[in-house]
């Protein structure tokens, strides 16, 4: 059974529970299983011996979440290869595609957590009343250690980019 957690976040100032434990940094990084498509997943390991930038977004057809990723996307290109952008929602592999497509982002690798919430679960950010994950914001160094994280207190808000893209800078 997993954890819950109340009174830790709010959509439009109505409280919502969490699912999972809360990280914090220094803490490891869980392993995840997330769909890269309908057939190919991918986990932590596969980004083995790079910095993690992981922007998580609770649905990428909302305006707050297009902005986070489009900024993210932008970013991405100063980061240089050391650094990988991840950013995961419960969309659909297809409608992650379609959107990256439509809206020319192609630095961030999207990941979908549609079939099990294994990523939501395992970060503490799966909201139990909507089956998304809540917006968030994980840095992780390259052996996997969490050097950074920003939970939202409200759903509809923005992250702090510029403290994620610093925390990033910092690892280099």
């Amino acid at each position: 059974m997993s954890q819950e957690r109340s009174n830790v976040a709010t959509f439009k100032g109505n409280p919502i529970t969490l699912i999972g434990p809360e990280l914090k940094a220094g803490d490891q990084a869980p392993d995840f299983q997330l769909n890269k498509n309908l057939l190919e997943t991918v986990s932590l390991q596969d980004y083995a011996g790079k910095v993690k930038l992981i922007s998580v977004v609770p649905s990428i057809d909302t305006g707050v979440c297009d902005a986070q990723t489009r900024r993210f996307n932008e970013e991405a290109s100063k980061l240089g290869d050391g650094v990988i952008v991840l950013t995961v929602s419960a969309d659909l592999p297809f409608a992650q595609a379609r959107w990256c497509g439509a809206a020319g982002v192609d630095r961030v690798v999207m990941l979908s957590d549609y079939k099990d919430n294994n990523f939501g679960k395992a970060y503490g950010v799966l909201i139990k009343e909507f089956g998304l994950d809540l917006r968030s914001i994980f840095v992780l160094d390259a052996n996997d250690k969490i050097a950074y994280v920003e939970v939202l207190k409200e759903m509809t808000e923005h992250p702090d980019y510029e403290a994620a893209v610093s925390a990033v800078r910092n690892l280099l």
